[in-house]
């Protein structure tokens, strides 16, 4: 914790240099959290980045449950083959398909938009199919036959049966595909260019990228900023966690 808090502190105190004698400063000042909206268009970073990762949050979700409640109740064909595909391109390592992924968007005319990154990374959610898999075939077959008897459809079963016993692995998807999203820079500094758009990993880079050593307290400030809306997601996505932990047990 001891860096974290390092960032933290030294985002308040008066100066710009990066070496201090002492963790908690003498004095502590909002100087450089109001320059960081006076003299750069942080606030446009944010609500650019805040757009990215919500809508990156939605598709990845919906796509990654789908896949994982496909493989994990539906036999057919080819099944395994492709599982077992989508577990060996999921080894490789993202920037291995960037220039591919880059003449893809000039030739769809996306670059240097948010539904680049936004198609980008919710695409790949399926990668992460095994988790909620997993999770799905721990649900007893006997609720989804009792279902299938009644008439339930897989699209009524996945939405009233399997979705609401599945809180813990919902919110686990929802704040690791918000996270990624908010704090991914290699791709979108590839991808954005125009300062309006840019997303708040590039635009800290961008800022302090000549200059660091003489502005480390502004860039600690924008850090902060950086760290406050993933911080209360997961404050207020904790209760549906433990809550779903909760009904497990007793159901168990």
């Amino acid at each position: 914790m001891y860096p974290a808090l390092w960032v933290v502190m030294s985002s308040f105190r008066p100066g710009t240099a990066l070496h201090s004698e002492q963790l908690i400063p003498h004095s502590f000042t909002l100087e450089h959290y109001r320059t960081l909206f006076d003299k750069y268009p942080f606030a446009q970073w944010f609500a650019n980045t805040l757009k990215v990762s919500f809508f990156t949050m939605i598709f990845s979700t919906i796509i990654v449950t789908l896949t994982g409640y496909v493989f994990s109740r539906f036999r057919f064909k080819g099944r395994k083959k492709i599982m077992l595909g989508l577990l060996v391109i999921g080894m490789f390592p993202g920037f291995m398909s960037m220039i591919a992924v880059y003449i893809l968007l000039l030739q769809l005319k996306l670059l240097d938009t948010h539904m680049a990154l936004i198609v980008v990374y919710s695409a790949g959610a399926s990668m992460g199919y095994l988790y909620v898999k997993s999770f799905f075939d721990t649900i007893p077959s006997s609720l989804i036959d009792a279902a299938k008897i009644d008439g339930a459809s897989h699209w009524t079963i996945f939405v009233k049966i399997m979705l609401p016993l599945s809180k813990p692995m919902l919110v686990f998807i929802a704040l690791t595909s918000f996270s990624s999203g908010f704090v991914d820079f290699i791709f979108a500094n590839m991808v954005l260019t125009d300062d309006d758009k840019l997303t708040l990993a590039v635009g800290l880079f961008k800022m302090v990228k000549i200059k660091f050593a003489t502005e480390f307290t502004l860039f600690a400030a924008g850090c902060v900023l950086v760290a406050v809306p993933i911080t209360l997601l997961f404050v207020f996505l904790q209760r549906f966690l433990i809550e779903g932990l909760t009904a497990g047990a007793e159901k168990g």
